[in-house]
């Protein structure tokens, strides 16, 4: 059961979206805001298992995507390979995602940058950006730390990169 004060927020958001508050939106809402990580759809699954043993995993997935078609919940990639999605409640504030390559911690990241390179990029070759998907991969400070002491500073192979010409 859902805490009446976040029930309500929940269907108040759901309303101007122009969707029913049904049992299983306000539950998969309420977890992602809840989350202390970010969850894939398994993950939302196991814990929506935990409040309402009867929810399916097509649910959790229709759900999401209902969700997502909507604009209330972001799909995201925490990897180049794009093999896992992850979700999380949509934000007013953009924000890009940093994964350990040692540790696989998932930071979130906040910076002015990206937006003035989108809006640098659509002045000078007028193209007009709907979605930026950016991940940034590396080594957290912990396992930084520990490759210098291991004598392994040697930069992690990266794809070609491609340039643009006009």
């Amino acid at each position: 059961m859902l805490p009446k004060e976040q029930a309500a927020r929940i269907r108040k958001q759901l309303a101007e979206f122009g969707l029913r508050a049904t049992p299983q939106r306000l539950l998969v809402l309420a977890i992602l805001e809840d989350a202390n990580e970010h969850l894939d759809a398994e993950g939302i699954f196991e814990e929506a298992r935990k409040r309402d043993p009867k929810i399916s995993l097509a649910t959790v997935y229709r759900t999401l995507s209902k969700l997502k078609e909507v604009g209330m919940v972001e799909q995201r990639y925490f990897a180049r390979d794009h093999k896992r999605e992850y979700y999380e409640t949509a934000r007013k504030e953009e924000h890009y995602h940093f994964t350990c390559l040692g540790c696989s911690k998932v930071m979130e990241l906040h910076t002015p940058r990206i937006a003035q390179a989108r809006q640098e990029l659509s002045e000078e070759l007028g193209i007009e950006f709907t979605h930026a998907c950016i991940c940034f991969e590396g080594f957290c400070p912990e396992c930084a730390a520990r490759r210098r002491e291991r004598g392994q500073n040697e930069k992690p192979a990266l794809p070609l990169q491609l340039n643009v010409a006009r």
